[in-house]
């Protein structure tokens, strides 16, 4: 191995780590599929390599597809709703302002949506759809003909069309109304709360079984409105929020004292909430909580 093979894995190990982190939703999950990239990487010959970059995009995403398929088993017997590892900026990659770009990439709503369909057909649809490769390079990653992988294509993006979010927000606009409602769930202020909330809202949680959490989602403006405010008549002051970006979006993370208690992810638009997907679970927290030097686990009590 030398530095010029090491030089190119560390390059490229953004791109792959992308490629695998919508694939699986966890963080955890994408870095040990890229270390097993970087293994198989580190034992092959290079010599007569056409393009390292699309070597390891298939090794990466064929991986990725294996692991997907043994995730998928697991979580059909997940207690509760299953819902993404949320990222802070930092750890998302090349940066801040390009994520913020290309948000409904990486976003929880869209990250939810894909678990609709099979390993493949997320590969397939992922590498064409957000990074951009072309039919060949698809085809190469899946083992398939490129017509093949132009149907699985096409049959992902009809799948998902019409569930995909439609509306547009402009970044400011989003900020702002989050923090309406960060400042009005902080201070208890139930219309507000309310008033920011579509009438039909709805609140999806995660709490792994390790917290509670809702089995389904929690639907309509008055019952998510009283949610936060009776988590502001349990702990008071105790209770914090942060504006943070998540998964290229702005979002919320809510402290109770120390201890980070959700990263809360939103859709708008613009001028209602209209989805709001809340993690719970501690061990999907721990990698935030940890870069913020928090505690993740059960709430203190009032």
């Amino acid at each position: 191995m030398n530095d010029t093979t090491l030089d190119t894995f560390r390059r490229l190990r953004p791109r792959l780590h992308g490629i695998a982190y919508r694939m699986l939703g966890s963080s955890a999950e994408a870095e040990e599929v890229v270390q097993d990239a970087w293994l198989r990487w580190h034992e092959s010959a290079h010599d007569g390599l056409d393009s390292a970059e699309a070597w390891l995009v298939t090794i990466t995403t064929r991986l990725a597809i294996d692991r997907l398929r043994s995730a998928k088993v697991q979580r059909e017997h997940y207690v509760g709703t299953w819902l993404p590892e949320p990222l802070m900026s930092e750890a998302m990659s090349p940066s801040p302002e390009d994520m913020l770009e290309r948000a409904d990439d990486v976003s929880v709503a869209f990250l939810t949506l894909l678990e609709r369909l099979s390993p493949e057909a997320r590969a397939a649809f992922l590498m064409r759809e957000v990074f951009d490769a072309d039919y060949g390079e698809v085809a190469e990653a899946l083992g398939k003909s490129e017509s093949a992988c132009r149907q699985i294509v096409h049959r992902a993006k009809a799948q998902l069309q019409d569930e995909r979010p439609r509306h547009v927000v402009p970044r400011e606009a989003q900020l702002r109304l989050l923090r309406g409602f960060a400042d009005a769930a902080a201070r208890g202020q139930f219309t507000v709360l309310k008033n920011l909330l579509a009438e039909d809202a709805q609140l999806i949680g995660d709490g792994g079984g390790i917290v509670p959490s809702f089995g389904v989602p929690l639907v309509g403006d008055r019952r998510i409105a009283q949610l936060f405010y009776a988590t502001h008549r349990r702990f008071g002051d105790a209770v914090r929020y942060e504006v943070v970006v998540l998964n290229g979006r702005w979002g919320l993370l809510r402290f109770i004292g120390n201890t980070l208690e959700a990263a809360q992810s939103f859709e708008t638009d613009g001028e209602r909430i209209l989805t709001l997907h809340v993690q719970r679970n501690p061990d999907k927290l721990a990698r935030i909580a940890a870069a913020l030097g928090r505690d993740t686990g059960p709430v203190p009590k009032p």
